[in-house]
């Protein structure tokens, strides 16, 4: 997943040969799902069906198959809105594995890559393959990969028998049970500064426990034109450029990271008004939108789900 993470389990009495056992047992799992989701793994099951130009079925993991399949559902059931094929596109504005860039790309790149994305061009067999109809279609699943391994982490560890887990794969979390104060872990929502490091500067907090949650924002991850314009990396898949309105961030609570993770770029590349209206009426999930009034100033939108926050001046 090319990032950091954070896991912090409760109840459980210091002890460094414990703590090197679990740590050996959670990166044993991102290390799979490395070996099937990576962009950046060039043997990754991923990278190999990008670098196949093949239109005959291509054999992946149960797992794969399994978030590639939730991609296309959060496809269809957000009209189009996140798109797991813009992998060409992500490159191009330079976010993906190729390296950075630091202008935009002219309107012919854009368009030529365009014509090789969409998810309508991608199925998933029921023997667990996956086919494209054009030879250039590729996947990305960075805004999907992250949350699934919170999950997963999370699982692995409630297995062996602890309840109280806090997992973060670079803000994507997972929380089961209570922290060492025996209340819902506390997790801050961050305030959508640009160039303020993560974690120092928040919003809110919120409580969580039993679900996940997973901030979208635009804050991180972009870069500044020679004129001062902003790119940040989530895309239009319509317009193949990255997103422009006053929406700062979006944060979603779900049931589990898989589902928080491309929610959260869902609605972020909706919009508050459209975003909004669509959250609400899906009575499993919440969201918390952060729109930008100025450089510095913002309006913080809860959905009427969001769960009671503290907010932070």
């Amino acid at each position: 997943m090319g990032t950091t993470y954070l896991v912090k389990i409760a109840g459980v009495a210091q002890d460094d040969a414990l703590a090197s056992e679990l740590r050996a047992v959670v990166e044993k799992r991102f290390d799979e799902i490395n070996r099937e989701m990576s962009h950046y793994r060039p043997d990754s099951e991923l990278s190999r069906f990008n670098n196949s130009t093949s239109l005959a079925p291509f054999k992946v993991s149960v797992e794969f198959a399994k978030v590639v399949r939730h991609s296309l559902v959060l496809h269809r059931d957000s009209g189009g809105v996140f798109d797991p094929t813009l992998a060409g596109l992500i490159n191009l504005w330079g976010f993906g594995p190729d390296g950075r860039k630091f202008s935009p790309p002219s309107e012919k790149e854009i368009q030529d890559c365009l014509s090789q994305s969409g998810a309508r061009h991608l199925t998933v067999t029921s023997l667990d393959e996956l086919q494209k109809d054009i030879p250039l279609l590729k996947l990305n699943l960075s805004a999907v990969a992250k949350g699934y391994g919170a999950d997963e982490a999370a699982r692995v560890l409630c297995q062996r028998g602890y309840p109280n887990v806090f997992v973060s794969v670079c803000g994507e979390i997972m929380a089961f049970g209570c922290n060492a104060e025996g209340k819902p872990w506390r997790v801050g929502v961050a305030r959508p500064l640009y160039d303020s490091p993560r974690g120092t500067d928040l919003s809110a907090v919120v409580s969580l426990s039993g679900r996940a949650l997973s901030t979208s924002g635009d804050m991180y991850n972009y870069f500044k034109d020679a004129e001062g314009q902003v790119y940040s990396h989530i895309l239009d898949p319509v317009s193949g450029r990255p997103i422009r309105h006053q929406l700062a961030s979006v944060t979603v609570i779900a049931p589990c990271g898989l589902l928080a993770d491309g929610l959260a770029t869902t609605l972020f590349v909706m919009g508050p008004e459209r975003g909004l209206e669509w959250i609400e009426q899906r009575p499993d999930y919440a969201a918390l939108f952060i729109v930008r009034t100025s450089v510095d100033q913002f309006k913080v939108i809860p959905s009427s789900r969001f769960p009671p926050f503290e907010p932070i001046q």
